[in-house]
């Protein structure tokens, strides 16, 4: 029987999702057809690092991790996404400037 490889030994399903439904993330890294996205050619790029999008579903991937639906609107595609790949826009706003001395 072969081993299952994964990604890592952490299983984010043991909390809650890290972001809701709704919330504005951005794109930590660029995102490329891993040949899971219809109507696109293998690698290439879906989603640009920075680009801006909302969290419109919340799924799982493997029993261990989260998968982000995330709506980039100025791109006009849906993505499929993990919480590694992405940031919270909300709560960088949120959060105070440091001052550095």
């Amino acid at each position: 029987m072969s081993k299952i490889s994964r990604d890592s030994d952490i299983v984010e399903l043991d909390g809650p999702p890290a972001f809701e439904y709704g919330e504005k993330v951005r794109s930590r890294l660029n995102i490329r057809n891993d040949g899971t996205f219809p109507g696109k050619e293998i690698g290439e790029v879906l989603v640009k690092k920075g680009d801006e999008g909302y969290v419109v579903s919340i799924g799982t991937f493997l029993q261990q991790f989260y998968i982000y639906g995330v709506d980039f609107v100025a791109q006009g595609r849906k993505v499929g996404m993990k919480g590694r790949e992405i940031e919270s826009i909300e709560q960088l706003e949120a959060q105070p400037e440091q001052d550095v001395a």
